[in-house]
């Protein structure tokens, strides 16, 4: 019998119009037979054969063995470890500042140094007098021995040694208070020269040279950025998995660097329900900046040999949001209902449970609408060599191009659906 060609638009002849209904309804109960086997997917039932879908290598991820790792997000600025405000401990003109910013500077080194003549006159000052009191003790106490010979002789009387006893204590005063003043004005001299206090750079420099300075006055900033920290505010919820001494993974400027957590509050904080915590990492040489802003996870549990799936294959049923993955049994998509352990966000990987097995290949990212049932072909890797679904070694599309093909169930349909 021949067939009738007709367009979109023209009617059907009247003497065909029997066949083909009869043609389309047994088409139509094969699709629906076809439908049936295949499951409720994209491009089932209603009159097509099964749809097909051609993948990328990079679509696809072999479910693996590894380590998956728990934590809390923190996020926050890298501050230095220390930071000290050098201020002026007496009032005078500077007559020398001998740092820049940026320069490194070491504990004990002089910054700047004020006009000091008159302090020092005080300092000699106050040693001629130490001089004096030693002089007069050491004639108080020889004079005193003296007295005591002479009085176990007969020669003095008794009120005599008293007198050369209560001498020897006057010239020990006198001595304490020289030595007292002389501390005092050495101390007044040192202040005249400004020293950093901590080893590190120097951040700010507010004073220039010839400057008149009121004491209390900020002179500098020294910071010490060998170690940086991060102070961040942690949910009260999460706050109890964090501990001292958990690693942190940290991200800042694009750099991967680890830390520590150095202190966690025993307190939450009322107003935002959070709980600070301050982790420490170490910057020999300075390589990151103070200031810098960084993300980071406190690693709160590490899982070894874990089932691990790729976050981005991750799907959740609109039904009970439980998750599932689309996970490639041969050359058809299959559904695979999910139980999830622990997530790991940066790494990007997620702990199974239940549901899958090492080896399976799951369907990564979104490649467009997807079914049970569906037959997939993967170009490229090993996953294309095997040919997988339609294309070259199953029919549906000749599955040689770089990127994803949809076929759609109006052509022919995939060799184990004829």
């Amino acid at each position: 019998m021949g067939v009738v060609s007709c367009g979109k638009n023209d009617p059907a002849p009247a003497s065909a119009a029997p066949a083909e209904k009869a043609q389309g309804t047994t088409q139509e109960g094969n699709a629906r037979a076809n439908g049936q086997n295949a499951g409720r997917g994209p491009g089932a039932g209603g009159g097509r054969g099964l749809s097909s879908i051609t993948l990328a290598a990079t679509d696809v991820a072999v479910v693996k063995t590894g380590t998956v790792e728990e934590g809390v997000s923190i996020a926050g600025d890298l501050k230095p470890i220390e930071s000290v405000d050098v201020r002026a401990r007496l009032e005078g003109d500077l007559v020398g500042v001998y740092v820049r910013e940026g320069q490194h500077v070491t504990v004990g080194q002089v910054l700047a140094r004020f006009e000091s003549s008159e302090e020092e006159s005080g300092q000699r000052s106050a040693e001629a007098d130490r001089v004096s009191a030693e002089t007069d003790l050491s004639a108080a106490q020889w004079n005193y021995d003296q007295s005591q010979e002479l009085f176990k002789a007969g020669a003095i009387s008794e009120q005599n040694l008293k007198v050369a006893q209560q001498g020897v204590a006057a010239a020990k005063a006198k001595l304490a208070a020289a030595e007292a003043r002389l501390k005092s004005t050495s101390s007044v001299v040192r202040d005249t020269r400004v020293i950093a206090p901590t080893t590190g750079v120097v951040s700010a420099r507010l004073v220039e040279n010839g400057e008149h300075v009121a004491r209390g006055a900020s002179m500098f900033t020294v910071v010490r950025s060998d170690v940086l920290e991060l102070a961040a505010s942690v949910p009260a919820r999460q706050a109890n998995s964090v501990k001292v001494g958990q690693t942190v993974h940290f991200n800042a400027d694009g750099h991967a660097i680890e830390g520590r957590v150095a202190r966690v509050s025993p307190t939450i904080d009322p107003s935002t329900r959070s709980v600070a915590v301050y982790a420490q990492i170490g910057n020999p040489g300075g390589a990151i900046k103070g200031g810098t802003f960084a993300t980071g996870r406190v690693v709160s549990r590490v899982v070894d040999g874990a089932l691990k799936v790729p976050t981005g294959a991750l799907r959740q049923s609109q039904d009970n949001g439980a998750p599932y993955v689309y996970r490639i049994e041969g050359r058809t998509i299959d559904i695979a209902q999910l139980q999830l352990g622990v997530i790991d966000d940066r790494a990007g990987f997620a702990e199974v449970l239940s549901g899958l097995s090492d080896g399976d290949r799951v369907v990564v990212g979104n490649v467009g609408s997807l079914g049970r049932g569906m037959q997939v072909q993967v170009l490229g890797g090993e996953s294309g060599r095997q040919g997988v679904g339609g294309g070259t070694r199953g029919g549906g599309g000749n599955g040689n191009g770089a990127g994803r093909r949809r076929n759609g169930g109006a052509g022919a349909p995939p060799a184990n659906a004829r």
